[in-house]
């Protein structure tokens, strides 16, 4: 493997980790943002356990997930400066826009949430989990409007040898855009689903006393499966359109790209036929079948490695090509990197995020573990009774 194919392979890794963390941050904001309404609307305990619980989950998935999108910034200076010199003015305005707009507002607005229980009036405290969800989503729109330059770079001319923004509209509705991120949002939801029916799955197969909590909270996974997986499939097959306009041969020309497109369709279709025709039907009295909960436990991770193989498929596909027609992949790499320091920087990106990415899980699998009883968001509130009286039964 030569110096270029290594950083190659390591932006794959490091990209492909932080899409994890990325993917379960989309799908469970607005989870967590339906059950804080239910609260809101009707003041149950009942409702405010549940919005407690996962939302602890997804507040631990956020802040790790925001340490592996800083080594993404790093691997741009340090082994593309070809990219920054030849596109940057156009293709880092959407990041800028998305670091300094829509990540530091959705930052703030989440620590007005979770620091802002039985503190915040109740419709400002709703309109915070709703706005970091807004935000959330705002922060992809920019992030894919800077991917899908790189797929059709619209909106930009060269002049002096480096790209200029001439068009900013174009930029910012590019056909390789307008379907994908319907996509994205629709396995961002599809994969949160899964998550909450495969954690649902495991307390009732256990038969822990929060019976009641985690039937609810596994139909409304199974539900929020349901549509994103509508979403994700639906704007997944309308992506072929511009993809044959304007990259004819991206599935044909580069092998990995097909086999990856290949398994993350067949694994959508098995998932999405297994929620239409079993999950949904009997959504009702899944929580009952004990013998479906290990099947559910078993699946949950299924999302997340489609999610995985359709970016592969989605980058891959565009080779040689970083920005594509414009800049190749082999002109965009660093000048002077050895095989020496790319490896170094290889094992300590891959070893920093591999670790956060178990952390992640364990801190995850440990609060789902404890369940609602042991949560520490939005402690000493009224739904804090009805938690030691759930503790004292365990």
């Amino acid at each position: 493997m030569d110096v270029l194919d290594l950083a190659r392979t390591q932006f794959a890794v490091t990209g492909s980790l932080h899409f994890l963390f990325v993917v379960l941050t989309l799908g469970l904001a607005p989870l967590v943002a339906i059950m804080h309404t239910r609260h809101a609307m009707t003041g149950r305990p009942a409702h405010e356990r549940m919005t407690r619980f996962w939302g602890q989950i997804y507040v631990i998935n956020y802040a790790l997930g925001i340490v592996t999108g800083l080594v993404m910034e790093f691997q741009f200076g340090m082994s593309w400066s070809g990219l920054s010199h030849y596109a940057g003015d156009v293709f880092g305005a959407p990041l800028a826009i998305e670091t300094l707009g829509a990540f530091f507002l959705e930052s703030t607005f989440l620590g007005l949430w979770i620091f802002g229980w039985h503190r915040l009036p109740r419709w400002l405290h709703l309109a915070c989990i709703w706005l970091v969800t807004l935000t959330a989503y705002v922060s992809a729109f920019w992030i894919m409007v800077a991917n899908s330059f790189l797929q059709n770079p619209a909106g930009a001319v060269e002049r002096g040898g480096h790209l200029v923004l001439t068009d900013f509209g174009a930029l910012v509705t590019n056909p390789m855009l307008t379907m994908a991120l319907p996509h994205v949002l629709g396995a961002g939801l599809w994969t949160g689903g899964f998550v909450v029916m495969g954690a649902s799955a495991y307390h009732l197969f256990r038969r822990t006393a929060d019976r009641e909590f985690f039937t609810g909270s596994l139909r409304l996974g199974v539900v929020a499966a349901f549509v994103g997986s509508l979403v994700t499939v639906g704007f997944g097959y309308a992506q072929f359109g511009p993809v044959s306009l304007f990259q004819p041969d991206k599935f044909n020309g580069t092998p990995l790209a097909g086999l990856g497109l290949g398994f993350m369709i067949l694994i959508g279709q098995l998932l999405q036929a297994l929620i239409m025709f079993v999950l949904l039907p009997t959504v009702y009295w899944l929580p009952r079948w004990r013998w479906a909960h290990p099947i559910l436990m078993l699946i949950t991770p299924l999302p997340f490695l489609a999610a995985i193989l359709g970016w592969l498929a989605r980058e891959v596909g565009r080779q040689p090509w970083l920005v594509h027609g414009r800049l190749t992949v082999a002109d965009a790499m660093s000048p002077g990197l050895t095989k020496g320091m790319i490896t170094l920087s290889f094992v300590g990106f891959v070893g920093v995020l591999g670790l956060l990415a178990v952390v992640d899980y364990l801190l995850i699998a440990r609060t789902v573990r404890r369940g609602p009883a042991a949560v520490t968001l939005g402690a000493d509130g009224p739904a804090d009774s009805t938690e030691r009286a759930h503790a004292l039964s365990l």
